[in-house]
């Protein structure tokens, strides 16, 4: 499969119209100020010879600092971003506490061209969001996920 492969979890809770899901706003300078297509479902990108669930698992305890919980995983499919990486996702009904999250950081040169390393959070802030308000929020790219989620937990 051509670009990147990442994979990550949606964690869901509640059901039909009344479903909420739990994003992540993605950290760092370039989505500090932006919100709208600026949250992502907790994901990372698949080490070599590593099982895209198996990734999924790992990124969510990276991400969210916490571990990927128990429960049922339905595969969500997969999705191609608009920059060609390649998202596998999977459903999961839990719960979380957002204030529980210690995200896990980065380091990239910042600002650019300044040779000074600064390290920012892999996701500064996590919440749940009804499907309407989660429509707003998401990655276009990751948009048809909710509509999984929505077909699975409606059927």
């Amino acid at each position: 499969m051509a670009g990147k492969q990442s994979a990550g979890l949606l964690l869901y809770r509640g059901r039909g119209e009344d479903v909420e899901v739990l994003l992540g706003h993605m950290g760092g300078p370039f989505w500090a100020k932006k919100d709208a297509a600026a949250w992502s479902l907790p994901k990372g990108e698949l080490d070599p010879d590593e099982s895209p669930e198996k990734a999924a698992r790992r990124e969510f305890e990276e991400e969210l600092g916490l571990p990927a919980p128990d429960g049922e995983y339905v595969e969500l499919g997969v999705v191609k971003q608009s920059g060609g990486k390649v998202v596998t996702a999977w459903a999961v009904e839990a719960d979380l506490d957002p204030a529980s999250v210690v995200p896990g950081t980065f380091t990239m040169e910042w600002p650019p061209r300044s040779g000074r390393l600064q390290e920012f959070p892999e996701v500064d802030r996590v919440a749940w969001f009804s499907l309407p308000e989660a429509r707003e929020k998401l990655v276009k790219g990751q948009l048809p996920f909710l509509d999984r989620l929505l077909a699975l937990v409606s059927g």
